[in-house]
């Protein structure tokens, strides 16, 4: 069966094996020297030995950029931007998880834009000044969480590199970052260990849950939101027992591609938690979505019960009774983070009690909790972190 084409809006390539088709896609684009961007575990995988031998049996040649870190630094933005000017590249192949994904981005914008990096950030209004075209690129995602491959999104903490201080994470939200073309394979995921792969895929089912609950009118998201956790809910418990499960491996990228689509709507308070922990402590950031997830849930539930019960019926609870069903969406969430073998205190990932204040402050100047269904205070940040110590 050959691969399926989706545009929503992103133009889709889906299947397993699709990745051999990377040099008709590239021709198509008219991108004859791309820039492949990705990070060492990549590299050390394999995964990039595919791409390797793949664009080098269709005679395509291509510089490799792979120092990009698990949380992308605008140094690393910076350096593959070099790197893509050193090669005369004229497009970009992203070939990792979201951060590889995110990199590439930035470097597209960074071609025919000038900097700093920090004039596009999305809080500042940066969107208006993505003015000019971008180089071509295809996103290949090798985990199933982000759905960076299908956004306008990128993530980059600014600072000097990994070693510095960390300073502040922007988001730059623009149409144009979109991917020309996100080719989903997932075959590529089949040995993420179980840990990555629980982390990844809660950062999918966070995505759908909270751009599900967000405030404001977009049915469309809503659906798609609903429909994908749903499908997380499912595959993710059986893409960690058996990793090799293709099945549950094709659903989880499914639902990480829904969870991006469906978040252009808003997403909400434990984002903007997550945001504000990874430069704290260090967190993977599906990670800290997973361990906040439970508590976010409970204290959002009283506000969008209707909403709350529509998840727990999408995620398998049966009954009747707007309140018992929120109520049971709750569990579910909890039961499902709980399944997956992976911490579920703050705590265990490094977070100290005196790291709070900054942890709230940071949360509170994020974005993502403005459309939270539920106003955020920074006594309720504090508290909610409290409770997942």
């Amino acid at each position: 069966m050959g691969a399926s084409e989706m545009f929503f809006p992103t133009h889709v390539v889906f299947g397993a094996g699709s990745l051999q088709e990377l040099p008709k896609h590239l021709e198509a684009l008219g991108a004859k020297s791309p820039l492949v961007v990705t990070d060492p575990g990549i590299v050390k995988a394999g995964l990039y030995g595919k791409l390797q031998g793949i664009l080098g049996a269709a005679g395509i040649a291509h510089a490799l950029f792979a120092e990009v870190h698990e949380n992308p630094v605008e140094q690393d933005c910076l350096a593959a931007l070099e790197a893509y000017r050193r090669a005369g590249a004229d497009s970009v192949v992203a070939m990792g998880g979201g951060s590889a994904m995110d990199a590439g981005k930035i470097v597209r914008l960074l071609v025919n834009h000038e900097g700093p990096l920090s004039q596009y950030d999305d809080l500042a209004g940066g969107a208006a000044k993505v003015v000019k075209g971008l180089p071509p690129m295809v996103a290949i995602p090798t985990t199933a969480g982000t759905g960076s491959e299908v956004g306008r999104s990128a993530v980059v903490t600014l600072g000097a590199g990994a070693s510095a201080e960390p300073h502040k994470k922007i988001v730059v939200f623009a149409p144009p970052l979109i991917p020309s073309i996100a080719l989903c394979d997932p075959e590529l995921t089949l040995e993420l260990p179980p840990r990555t792969t629980a982390a990844t895929g809660m950062d999918a089912f966070v995505h759908c849950l909270e751009a599900y609950c967000a405030k404001g009118f977009h049915p469309l998201a809503d659906a798609v939101a609903l429909d994908g956790l749903g499908r997380a809910a499912r595959s993710l418990p059986v893409a960690v027992a058996s990793p090799r499960d293709l099945g549950a491996r094709s659903e989880m990228m499914v639902a990480a591609i829904m969870g991006a689509v469906a978040f252009q709507k808003g997403l909400g308070a434990c984002h903007s938690l997550a945001h504000a922990l990874t430069p704290v402590c260090g967190v993977h950031h599906g990670l800290a979505n997973a361990i906040l997830i439970p508590h976010i849930a409970a204290f959002n539930g009283d506000a969008v019960p209707e909403r709350m019960a529509r998840v727990a019926l999408a995620m398998g609870a049966a009954g009747a009774g707007t309140r018992d069903l929120a109520h049971a969406a709750v569990a579910r969430i909890d039961s499902l983070v709980r399944s997956l073998g992976i911490p579920t205190s703050l705590r265990d990932v490094g977070l100290r009690e005196e790291q709070l204040p900054e942890v709230v402050e940071r949360a509170l100047a994020d974005g993502c909790h403005a459309l939270n269904p539920r106003p955020v205070t920074a006594a309720d940040f504090e508290s909610l972190v409290r409770s997942a110590l």
